[in-house]
């Protein structure tokens, strides 16, 4: 088991300080918001209508029913950390769908962004994940700013369950508290992708029911367990950062950024908030 004095900070992570959300909130509570600046992540239950999902779900389901298939044309059904029957990734859903870009401009996300990013915010990535009970296994404790260095460190990830997430067919966890250490040092761990540690004791499991959302800081270290039920388990995952947020490039291991890159592509990290206020007419789907 893994604990925290074993965890080492990330080479490029030289000197961070969480900056606790202090409101005013448009959407969440203050005892939220402390938990969320406590504990890294707050679940909010029955967000989003069976109604208001329905286009989303047919979205992603199109688009992963694509990633299937090239992953079944690839070596062992793998590309990276992708694999048939155990879990496929499906990259910007914001760019197949009018719905499912309407859907990202949600006055919920917008909300969101206020309250746990600051006034001026972007969609910085978003991807349907799904689950499946072929292969199971759990994903690696990681933290989203493992895999691409993002400054400011500090941005939100939104994991919109659009099925039950369940303790049985691989509903998040989360360790509290690491994330106000900012980035923490990850390896490669092969097939399950970059991590952390493989354990650790103060692990708290977060089932989300459909329409539901786990909203948790970049910096939270997470992962999700095996599905072990007999359905695929599907979410769609949006995150927001700070506009003019910038992705470091370079390796880590080898040494100091060698260049970095504005997250702007007017084409899938388009604008959600400027000076507090929706950018679009928010959606209610």
């Amino acid at each position: 088991m893994a604990g925290s004095a074993t965890i080492e900070r990330h080479p490029w992570n030289a000197a961070f300080t969480w900056v606790d959300r202090v409101g005013p909130f448009r959407r969440v509570t203050l005892e939220e918001a402390d938990q969320f600046n406590r504990d890294g992540f707050i679940v909010l239950d029955d967000v989003f209508s069976d109604d208001e999902l329905a286009p989303v779900v047919a979205a992603t389901d199109a688009l992963e029913a694509r990633t299937d298939t090239f992953l079944a044309g690839s070596e062992g059904g793998r590309l990276s950390i992708a694999e048939r029957g155990a879990i496929t990734f499906s990259l910007f859903p914001v760019l197949s769908d009018s719905a499912v870009r309407a859907f990202a401009t949600h006055e919920v996300f917008a909300d969101l962004c206020h309250d746990l990013v600051g006034p001026d915010a972007r969609l910085y990535h978003d991807q349907a994940v799904y689950k499946k009970s072929e292969k199971p296994r759990r994903f690696p404790w990681h933290q989203d700013n493992g895999y691409a260095f993002v400054l400011p460190q500090q941005y939100l990830t939104c994991w919109v369950a659009l099925t039950d997430a369940t303790l049985d067919n691989g509903c998040p966890y989360v360790v509290p508290g690491l994330h106000r250490m900012g980035t923490l040092a990850h390896h490669y761990t092969d097939p399950l992708g970059w991590e952390i540690f493989e354990d650790h004791p103060d692990a708290v499991a977060a089932p989300v029911g459909k329409g539901g959302i786990v909203v948790f800081s970049s910096l939270s270290p997470h992962l999700t367990g095996p599905n072990t039920a007999d359905e695929v388990r599907k979410a769609y995952i949006l995150q927001y950062a700070p506009d003019g947020a910038q992705v470091l490039q370079g390796d880590p291991n080898v040494g100091p950024p060698t260049g970095q890159a504005l997250a702007n592509d007017p084409n899938r990290q388009f604008p959600i908030l400027i000076n507090g206020q929706p950018a679009t007419p928010t959606s209610s789907v």
